[in-house]
C-alpha cells in the first residue's frame, strides 16, 4: 500500500478560498513569496515548457492599475457597477501575482495543454498561499481580458493573457462554507 499523506489529504478536502475583498495587511514577506510560488511552480507541464509567468503586484502598483481600470472602462462604455468591479480589486489589493499564460511554440505540445497548464499553476499558487497559512483568492474579471489594459497595465505581449489574479494576505474573517459537489452527480465510473 502506498504510504498516505492524511495532513495534504486534509488540507485538500477542507481548503476554502478567502474572498479578496477581505484580505488585508501583513502580506507575505518577497522570501515567503518566493517559495510559494516555488512550490506553485511544480505544477502539471506537458513537455517541460513553462508556458506561463508570474508578475506580483505589490501595494505601491494597485492605484495605477486601479486608476487604469477605470481609464479602460470609461474608454469601453462600462457601467458603474463594472468599472467598480474592475477597478475594486486594485483598491482593495496589498499583494497579488498575476499569473501569465505564455505560450511557447511547439510541434509536439498542444495549445490548449499550455493553458491547462497556466490553469494549473494558478491552482497551485492558491493552494500553496493557503497551505502556508495566507487568506488568498482567484480573481479574473473584465480588466484582465481587455487588451489594452494587460498590455498597459501589466506589460504582456501579444501572445500573452491573464490566466488568473492571485490575491494573497492575511485573512479578515473565515468565511462560511458553502455548498459543494456532490461526487453521485460529478462521477462515472467505468469498469470495462
Amino acid at each position: 500500500m502506498p504510504e498516505r499523506n492524511d495532513a495534504a489529504l486534509e488540507f485538500l478536502l477542507t481548503r476554502r478560498s478567502r474572498p479578496a475583498k477581505t484580505l488585508q495587511e501583513p502580506v507575505p514577506s518577497r522570501a515567503e513569496l518566493a517559495l510559494i510560488l516555488e512550490a506553485a511552480m511544480r505544477t502539471p507541464d506537458h513537455g517541460k515548457l513553462e508556458p506561463w509567468r508570474f508578475i506580483v503586484l505589490e501595494k505601491g502598483a494597485m492605484p495605477r492599475l486601479a486608476d487604469l481600470a477605470v481609464k479602460r472602462a470609461e474608454a469601453l462604455g462600462l457601467d458603474s457597477n463594472q468599472t467598480f468591479k474592475g477597478k475594486d480589486q486594485f483598491v482593495k489589493g496589498n499583494l497579488a501575482v498575476v499569473v501569465v499564460e505564455s505560450k511557447v511554440e511547439s510541434d509536439k505540445i498542444p495549445e490548449i495543454e499550455q493553458t491547462y497548464s497556466a490553469g494549473a499553476v494558478c491552482l497551485a499558487l492558491l493552494n500553496a498561499a493557503l497551505a502556508s497559512g495566507w487568506g488568498a483568492n482567484w480573481l479574473s474579471g473584465w480588466a484582465s481580458h481587455d487588451r489594452a489594459f494587460v498590455e498597459e497595465g501589466f506589460g504582456l505581449g501579444a501572445h500573452e493573457k491573464v490566466a488568473g489574479i492571485i490575491h494573497i494576505g492575511t485573512e479578515g474573517f473565515a468565511p462560511p462554507e458553502r455548498p459543494r459537489p456532490n461526487p453521485e452527480e460529478k462521477v462515472t465510473w467505468q469498469s470495462e
